[in-house]
């Protein structure tokens, strides 16, 4: 039975880091000049503590939360947490999502007309460089020599092998995400040295055959799939994580792997998880750890309105898509932020628009245009209430101010894993066409309450595969890397303000990478930027 005490694992372990990045220097030394990293070792829960900290690297965005002692400085705190960034970059850059702020060069995302200067562009490359920097430094601390020379004893050593691989996991990940956005980043390991040297530059295809090793020699010592305590990875994560990086092998390298993608699928969808018997809006509430909605996901970032509080993450999800004519408290908040909506594209996923049938439509209508002709406009574009901050029953989240939520971000889920098998199926990587349908009805009829919205195995084509994507999965951190995948998020694809004007355009096709910070090039000798910039 997993346990569900990882929020509280969140205590900040001060440790002599250097983070390996040109562009930000970072002074993260202690206030306490004798606190090595031995001392800081001495306590044996500090290893699971750092852990913590790594894992917490998603979710928060410094040592104090929600402002105060940031992670990184450069950009106001609550515009640089990880998933936050993250969920910027895969989402405002396409259909799903647009803002109505103008905070600096935010609107450049979603018209795609970025630079090199981009600031939220900036700080996404430097917070998955300091995350990689901390999965470093955990693994430079459990070294057998180190844990030799402290002591350590045998059952603490073997608790700390699994510890290594979920930080080797978590490195992997920051990788994975790197390789997507940037392709070649700088490239920095446990093995290299501590304080300023530039690191060198991997190329895309390099960065791949890295993440793909990574992940295949942890597997052992990963916990069994359902077996870690809630929120920390285990060997159903890094199979899922091995599956997307297989998926999108063929734009990472330019060779398919799609035969893995089955594989690994396979191994997933084999593993015990399920899609719960709930309606499908259950699994983004605050009770989304214990409502059933668990029992899909397979990587999650938990997230406690005491615990975990950052303006970034879950609290940007909740509170930013609300405004207009929206009432806060049906969404267990204090206000809205009147920020992000929804694009005519993707309502036009839905058959019948925001009068679907589909119990994934979660469009908020009343009083907002379909059209987007202002995106400064609130009302312009409907508004999305996938994500609320109450239970099932409607009670809200643990914090009593409406500020911070309870609800989980579902990194990787089921659903995922089902609809990648389908499509690796489409693609040529075997398995069944039957099957595929099979685990597709099985989403729809969550979807639907019935099986009025199954389809047929000649219903199960790519262009159905990328629009119940967007219908399953919107909002959770996809879109663009399945865009790209399928073509259509740059030189094909359009949808309003894409581009930079009301009607939306094509852009060039450089834009599927972004590019490498100017700031981080001028002083880095050995990086070379992105074609296009």
């Amino acid at each position: 039975m997993m346990l569900r005490t990882f929020k509280n694992l969140f205590t900040v372990l001060a440790i002599v880091l250097i983070v390996q990045s040109c562009e930000d220097r970072l002074d993260l030394q202690p206030e306490d000049e004798r606190l090595t990293a031995d001392a800081a070792f001495e306590d044996p829960e500090a290893y699971k503590e750092f852990l913590g900290k790594i894992y917490a690297g998603i979710s928060l965005s410094g040592q104090e939360g929600p402002a105060g002692a940031p992670d990184l400085e450069g950009l106001d705190e609550g515009f640089s947490n990880y998933l936050r960034l993250y969920w910027k970059m895969q989402e405002l850059t396409t259909d799903e999502a647009l803002i109505a702020w103008n905070d600096g060069t935010i609107q450049d995302l979603h018209g795609q007309v970025w630079t090199s200067g981009n600031e939220f562009i900036r700080t996404m490359y430097s917070r998955l460089l300091y995350q990689v920097a901390l999965c470093n430094e955990f693994l430079r601390q459990t070294t057998e020599g180190k844990l030799d020379s402290r002591g350590v004893s045998a059952d603490l050593r073997a608790e700390i092998q699994t510890f290594r691989a979920e930080a080797r996991f978590m490195r992997a990940l920051t990788y994975w995400h790197a390789m997507d956005l940037f392709a070649n980043p700088p490239f920095v390991t446990e093995n290299d040295p501590i304080g300023a040297f530039l690191p060198p530059q991997i190329q895309r295809a390099d960065l791949f055959t890295y993440v793909e090793s990574e992940l295949l020699e942890i597997l052992d010592d990963m916990a069994a799939p359902r077996a870690n305590e809630y929120g920390r990875a285990d060997r159903g994560a890094a199979w899922m994580l091995l599956a997307k990086i297989y998926l999108n092998a063929e734009i990472y390298t330019g060779t398919s792997r799609y035969t893995d993608v089955i594989t690994y699928t396979n191994n997933i969808i084999g593993a015990g998880y399920s899609i719960p018997n709930i309606p499908y809006f259950h699994s983004f509430l605050a009770d989304n750890d214990s409502n059933g909605a668990q029992d899909e996901v397979i990587f999650t970032i938990p997230f406690d309105g005491l615990r975990t509080q950052a303006f970034g993450g879950m609290t940007f999800l909740t509170h930013a898509p609300v405004g207009g004519s929206m009432e806060p408290s049906d969404f267990g908040i204090n206000g809205g932020w009147f920020g992000i909506r929804t694009t005519p594209t993707f309502v036009e996923q839905f058959p019948d628009e925001e009068n679907s049938a589909d119990g994934r439509e979660l469009l908020y209508t009343d009083g907002q245009n379909k059209d987007i002709l202002s995106v400064a406009t609130f009302t312009d574009g409907y508004a999305v209430a996938k994500y609320r901050n109450v239970d099932v029953n409607g009670n809200p989240g643990s914090d009593a101010t409406g500020n911070h939520t309870d609800i989980d971000f579902p990194m990787f889920r089921l659903a995922d894993a089902y609809l990648m098998y389908a499509e690796a199926v489409l693609r040529g990587g075997g398995g069944s066409t039957n099957t595929a349908t099979g685990y597709i009805n099985q989403l729809r009829e969550r979807a639907y309450g019935d099986t009025s919205g199954n389809i047929s195995e000649g219903d199960l084509t790519l262009d159905f595969i990328i629009d119940e994507r967007s219908r399953e999965l919107y909002w959770e951190a996809h879109r663009r890397t399945d865009l790209i995948r399928f073509d259509q998020f740059s030189d094909n694809g359009v949808w309003q303000w894409k581009g930079g004007v009301q009607s939306g355009t094509t852009t060039d096709s450089f834009r599927d990478l972004m590019p490498l910070p100017a700031t981080d090039l001028g002083i880095n000798t050995n990086l070379e930027q992105n074609p296009g910039y």
